[in-house]
């Protein structure tokens, strides 16, 4: 088995059998028929893949690695806000008439900031620091912003990122307040582990560590049936992620950039709604 798949039927086990449910509490969510969505919840999960050993993909159920790629590009590298610009219908709940999410995701991350170096975006300055300031304990994103939460259409889930490099060696931790782990999870982690390897390889370094933490970790009413069925699939080896190797700048990467060699998993087809 992969630890992807170990760390997520681990994950899923805990929240079902030791999770807390808000059942009888007002909540925010709601499905599209208009019932609340109601969910069990653990508090702060921490996992830990080690890129050096394997892609964190899971094998229990298929994650579609380019339309996950093509989504991290659009807010990283495109730093978009509109879902026209993305491939998938992914966030068409979110979006108004014009396709905007509102100052949210990718807008944050292309907002300039004027440092002591210059001005930069949040993206352009990681990229600078991990070349010129590689020992800095100062590499980090945030999308969180207060002062524009009114006119997001959507509060940021994961906002920060947190990178260090020890020796030749990329790390990072990805902070999430808010995760619906059947249709997310691994998602997520796919994302940012590529993010961690674009990052490496422009910058002359190897991915090392990726850690997730989420804050609020939490299966839907409705996907409980699910997901006690996928945590029951067959598991199999990881796959290897291999990377154009001659992609040498952050924004040449394209989502045929990446392959996933033997990536062997469940293809079964889910019905799974998504609360918004």
């Amino acid at each position: 088995m992969s630890l992807a798949d170990k760390l997520f039927v681990s994950n899923i086990t805990d929240i079902l059998e030791n999770g807390f449910s808000d059942e009888n509490l007002p909540v925010r969510p709601h499905w599209a028929d208009g019932t609340p969505a109601h969910t069990i919840k653990k508090f702060c999960i921490v996992n830990r893949y080690n890129l050096q050993e394997e892609f964190p993909v899971i094998t229990v159920r298929r994650t579609y690695m380019k339309s996950a790629i093509d989504e991290l590009l659009w807010i990283w590298q495109k730093k978009s806000n509109n879902i026209h610009d993305l491939k998938s219908h992914v966030w068409d709940s979110w979006a108004d008439e014009s396709g905007s999410i509102g100052k949210a995701y990718g807008y944050q991350l292309g907002v300039k900031h004027i440092y002591k170096e210059g001005e930069f975006d949040q993206v352009d300055r990681v990229l600078y620091d991990l070349k010129h300031n590689p020992q800095s304990r100062r590499i980090m994103t945030n999308i969180y912003t207060h002062q524009d939460l009114h006119e997001m259409n959507l509060y940021p889930c994961a906002y920060s990122m947190t990178f260090n490099v020890s020796g030749n060696t990329l790390n990072a931790i990805l902070n999430q307040r808010s995760q619906d782990m059947l249709t997310a999870n691994n998602w997520n982690v796919v994302q940012y582990a590529i993010l961690v390897h674009m990052m490496a390889q422009v910058s002359g370094l190897v991915p090392g560590e990726f850690v997730h933490v989420i804050a609020d970790a939490h299966i839907y009413d409705r996907h409980i049936p699910v997901v006690k069925e996928i945590i029951k699939n067959e598991q199999f080896p990881a796959p290897k992620l291999i990377v154009n190797p001659d992609v040498k700048n952050f924004y040449d990467f394209t989502v045929d950039d990446f392959k996933l060699e033997n990536y062997k998993c469940n293809t079964t087809k889910y019905d799974i709604p998504v609360a918004i």
